[in-house]
């Protein structure tokens, strides 16, 4: 309960309080528990993506608009996570506060961390294949499976050094949106407290390596069935592309996460004298 009854949230240092707490339940989750919670984060993330690819394909909107609508639509993923229940990887980032505190062993932390994120691998690549089968990408004469394969191009052209720091920037915002979102007592507090962080970082252009989970793997699909958008380098879209995002992104995104958020506020608040 919180301390300050006359204000309608928790303080900082109830969230730490609160975010190990959380940490120490989330990690003795059930295997099966913890792989479907994971499964369905994967899905909410393909959600958010599938939103801002539709905001993002209309052309008739300026850079900045377009971005921040962008950012606003890709908020629901994380909403969906936050509010409906399930295990995303990177706010499990937050773990760390548990373990650095002796609630959890490091066995615990490294088995949420791989399930979660196979899971959510499996949850953002079973969106891929229903969107795809949806054939959402033909809305928009065509511009929206356009606009895939453009993201994915982008994001496989990006050196690894620069999506490592991007994913460390992606999750700060990301673990700062779920710290906020722990703050609040309500829906409507969370969903308030999710969208400013999660739309700043995509329309900033960062790293998220379960959008991208997400992201890549439809644009390489929509591109091998025949879209080419015209002035795109495509040679990224491959297997090796893929595969050196999701290492850079998922590097920084524990960086961003687990040290300049989780990190910081264990020091500040809940480490022992």
């Amino acid at each position: 309960m919180a301390s300050n009854l006359g204000i309608d949230l928790y303080s900082p240092k109830e969230i730490a309080e609160k975010v190990e707490n959380i940490g120490i339940v989330k990690a003795n989750l059930p295997v099966r528990t913890m792989f479907m919670l994971g499964v369905l984060a994967g899905a909410f993330i393909g959600f958010g993506a599938l939103y801002f690819t539709l905001v993002a394909s209309d052309a008739s909107l300026g850079f900045a608009l377009t971005r921040v609508l962008g950012g606003l639509a890709f908020s629901l993923g994380l909403i969906l996570v936050a509010v409906a229940g399930a295990e995303l990887f990177t706010g499990n980032n937050f773990l760390v506060m548990a373990w650095a505190e002796g609630r959890i062993p490091i066995s615990l932390l490294a088995r949420n961390w791989a399930i979660v994120y196979v899971a959510n691998a499996v949850g953002a690549l079973g969106m891929v294949a229903l969107v795809f089968l949806s054939h959402h990408g033909d809305m928009n004469g065509g511009a929206v499976a356009e606009t895939y394969v453009k993201v994915a191009a982008a994001k496989t052209a990006t050196p690894f050094l620069i999506v490592f720091v991007k994913g460390i920037l992606c999750n700060a915002l990301v673990c700062l949106a779920v710290w906020l979102a722990t703050a609040g007592r309500s829906v409507t507090d969370k969903v308030l407290a999710i969208v400013f962080p999660v739309s700043a970082f995509v329309a900033a252009g960062f790293e998220h390596c379960i959008a991208n989970m997400y992201f890549i793997p439809m644009g390489m699909l929509l591109h091998a069935n025949g879209v080419l958008p015209a002035g795109v380098d495509l040679s990224g879209l491959t297997a090796a592309g893929l595969a050196g995002n999701l290492v850079a992104a998922t590097l920084g995104n524990i960086v961003g996460g687990s040290i300049l958020v989780a990190g910081v506020y264990y020091m500040t608040f809940r480490q022992r004298a």
